[in-house]
């Protein structure tokens, strides 16, 4: 079981409370989590990555295991911890201005 954490704005676009824990198929990669993200939560569709490119939409960022995964490849493998479900993957909502 993954278990994912996005920000409250996502949260309550999609109508949740505290984590998401979600069932993975294969292996666990930004794009499998996002997948399985938005086929569990289609209203999700196109606020986490653009609906034409797949990419990650600019004021958002992925943590794992203390790290940032935002420029890492969509289809990499994430941390043994986040697959294995004792670390949540983490979507952040950037801050910006001025």
């Amino acid at each position: 079981m993954i278990r994912v954490v996005l920000p409250s704005h996502l949260k309550m676009h999609a109508n949740v409370n505290g984590e998401v824990k979600l069932e993975i198929d294969g292996a666990v990669t930004q794009q499998s989590i996002l997948d399985a993200l938005e086929k569990s939560y289609p209203v999700l569709r196109g606020a986490i990555r653009d609906h034409a490119t797949q990419r990650r939409r600019p004021f958002l960022r992925f943590f794992a295991c203390q790290r940032d995964l935002s420029h890492e490849a969509p289809d990499a493998p994430l941390p043994d911890a986040v697959a294995s479900g004792s670390q949540p993957f983490l979507i952040v909502g950037a801050l910006a201005g001025g």
